[in-house]
């Protein structure tokens, strides 16, 4: 038990030192459960992925999942984590939607499988939370390579408990292929139902329940899964999500290759764009001490 959590804490100091970059991107996190009656807008484009395969019966994965959420928090907005949960029978959540990305995921590796596994802009995959220190030298890699993106944006409204986002100030770089924009959502501290294994933690972050893409060549939607609504004719201006949420979540849109390019060629995994809105509390990783880490959770903090 020593071992395991003098590991832990040695992944999460990793992980935290990339804070202490700098970096040019911005996040818009709106503090849960505020209330918020204004149209926001996010804006970005540089932000990189981090994508896990988890599954609630995984002990190592349940073990570090409390803290990658705050880890991502010390980044600001150079990277966004999302957890993809698998439909392979004995997981508790098991998303139509995360079966979807795994399947996008396993166009580029397909020997993924091992929980939890972690993927830096469809790169290679890294196994364990050991292989933490790998995953920080794919972020920093890619944020060196990554020079040129596409600038997007979307809008989101609250009505009660109804959201809808719409795509704005979408600048697409130019490529030789057939590409996508993609509204992924993703549930905060989802509680995780009895009469499952758990080894640890009664809920799970970043958990991804909903993906809609819409193809920027065809303008039509290609893909709803978990979306109460998605529409578009015209995807750089009138793509647009509705969903219902009483809790907390993110919303992430990415521009992408589309599935039937990537299958053909497995070297367009990486992202063209990502930008992220969240809504749910905000907390600031301090490192103290090689064994301890604080925790600062503010009452509202939104920037962008």
């Amino acid at each position: 038990m020593f071992n395991r959590r003098m590991a832990l804490t040695i992944i999460i100091a990793v992980l935290i030192s990339l804070s202490m970059q700098t970096s040019n991107v911005t996040a818009v996190i709106k503090e849960y459960p505020s209330q918020w009656d204004q149209e926001v807008n996010v804006t970005g484009g540089r932000t990189i992925l981090v994508e896990e395969l988890s599954a609630t019966w995984c002990t190592s994965c349940a073990e570090i999942d409390p803290y990658l959420q705050q880890v991502a928090d010390s980044h600001g907005s150079r990277i966004s984590i999302v957890t993809y949960h698998p439909s392979d029978g004995e997981d508790a959540f098991q998303p139509e939607a995360a079966s979807h990305r795994i399947n996008r995921m396993k166009m580029i590796n397909p020997d993924l499988g091992s929980t939890p596994s972690f993927v830096v802009e469809g790169g290679e995959v890294r196994v364990g939370p050991n292989s933490w220190p790998d995953v920080q030298k794919d972020i920093l890699r890619k944020e060196t390579e990554n020079q040129q993106y596409s600038a997007l944006g979307f809008s989101i409204n609250k009505d009660l408990e109804k959201y809808s986002a719409r795509i704005n100030a979408f600048r697409p770089i130019s490529v030789d292929y057939e590409t996508q924009v993609t509204f992924i959502l993703m549930k905060h501290e989802l509680t995780v139902p009895d009469g499952f294994v758990n080894p640890a933690g009664d809920t799970r972050d970043r958990v991804v329940t909903a993906v809609a893409t819409c193809n920027l060549a065809q303008n039509n939607i290609t893909q709803n899964i978990g979306f109460e609504f998605a529409s578009g004719d015209d995807c750089s201006n009138n793509f647009s999500v509705t969903f219902n949420e009483s809790n907390k979540f993110s919303l992430i849109l990415i521009h992408e290759s589309t599935e039937n390019e990537l299958s053909n060629n497995s070297m367009l995994g990486e992202n063209l764009g990502l930008v992220e809105f969240s809504y749910r509390p905000h907390c600031n990783a301090v490192w103290i001490f090689l064994w301890r880490v604080r925790i600062n959770c503010p009452t509202m903090k939104a920037f962008g």
